[in-house]
């Protein structure tokens, strides 16, 4: 009988019962033939082509059942790593991901015959790490990829010496305390217990005495001493203390104080970010291998997005400016206000203030070259890039 013709009904029929997973035992996987009844597989197994296939499996049988094998073992591992990564899964429901392609390669081609004895030699030659529980077998994708292994490498190398400043600060603080401790300058803490009454039948009774106030004795001021702090007079502390308090301020300190006010308030903007500083990515969106991760700004988008260069890999992303932190450098390396009255300057750091987050820098080059400014925060200046 002739095939259906393309379109019409039989052939359209024929389509939507050969849909799906059909019987194992009417599958020929040398011919890759799925038969949908015994009469059918009885019939195809009679076949010359069948024969053919047959007679070039006798010629070199262990070299094709290695073939499938290692097709099998392939694809199986593929689905594994791209699904499941990593993570513990059982062995089962991954096979169930793998046949429900309709053109998988059977197992009963290959050289396992169950499901078992393939989870047994995945383990056996160290490709997965395979556990036995009440549900069944478990397995765990040993991922030896070396572009992996050397991520993998450098993210840990990276946190070994990438420490933060704060955690660097407690670990300072915490030192500190503990040498404290040990040269005995701290106080013992008290130690509050709870209050039991012995005889709860007692009764609490306040005995107050109130004395009246007697006059405090006023002791006589010795000449000798008085005479000696007035032939001496004032110290210079106090001296110093009292020009400062009695100092007015001029008419230029005043001129100058109202110039910093408007310089503040026209260049204090709601974006900081500027081209040749050196930041540090503080977003954990893009993944463990970019967080912390220093670089610096090629170019500026919109006044909030930053093309930033990585130092470490040599990458560039496009960052909103909310996700990248200001950069402190060394005393004496070059910094650039990116914030503030002096917006644009470009300074040298002199020293900074870890209680108050501040630092003290002095202006480098322009018309306010030499003038040195103090208390300024840290998210208003950034490291420069000197390697341009």
């Amino acid at each position: 009988m002739p095939r259906a013709e393309f379109g019409t009904p039989k052939y359209i029929a024929n389509k939507m019962k050969a849909k799906g997973l059909q019987k194992l035992r009417w599958y020929c996987q040398m011919c890759q033939k799925q038969c949908r009844d015994e009469n059918g597989f009885k019939c195809h197994t009679m076949s010359e082509s069948h024969q053919r296939q047959l007679l070039l499996f006798a010629d070199n049988s262990k070299r094709i059942i290695d073939d499938f094998s290692y097709e099998f073992a392939k694809e199986y591992l593929q689905i594994l790593r791209r699904q499941f990564g990593t993570k513990r899964v059982n062995a089962n429901r991954v096979y169930q991901e793998y046949i429900s392609d309709r053109n998988h390669l059977h197992m009963n081609a290959t050289r396992w015959v169950t499901l078992t004895g393939f989870v047994k030699w995945l383990g056996r030659t160290g490709k997965c790490l395979v556990d036995e529980t009440e549900k069944g077998w478990f397995i765990t994708y040993v991922d030896r990829d070396p572009e992996t292994i050397a991520r993998e490498e450098k993210k840990n190398k990276k946190m070994k010496m990438d420490k933060d400043d704060e955690e660097r600060t407690l670990e300072f603080v915490q030192k500190q305390v503990e040498l404290a401790q040990e040269r005995g300058l701290t106080k013992n803490e008290p130690v509050y217990t709870e209050l039991i009454r012995e005889n709860e039948e007692e009764k609490l009774k306040l005995d107050l005495k109130l004395e009246p106030q007697q006059k405090k004795d006023v002791k006589p001021v010795v000449f000798t001493q008085l005479k000696r702090s007035l032939d001496e007079g004032p110290s210079k502390s106090t001296i110093k203390k009292n020009k400062t308090e009695n100092r007015k301020k001029t008419a230029l300190d005043e001129i100058k104080e109202i110039e910093e006010i408007k310089k503040e308030k026209s260049n204090r903007k709601d974006y900081w970010i500027t081209e040749d500083i050196v930041v540090k990515v503080m977003t954990k969106s893009l993944g463990d291998e970019y967080y912390k991760q220093k670089g610096v700004i090629r170019e500026v988008h919109n006044k909030y997005v930053a093309i930033v260069k990585l130092f470490d890999s040599g990458r560039k992303l496009k960052l909103d400016q909310e996700h990248l932190e200001t950069v402190i450098p060394a005393i004496g390396k070059l910094v650039k206000v990116v914030n503030g009255a002096y917006r644009g300057e470009t300074a040298t750091l002199l020293s900074i203030d870890e209680k108050k987050y501040c630092a003290e820098i002095k202006i480098a080059s322009g018309l306010l070259m030499g003038r040195t400014l103090s208390g300024v925060q840290y998210e208003d200046i950034c490291k420069l890039n000197e390697e341009q």
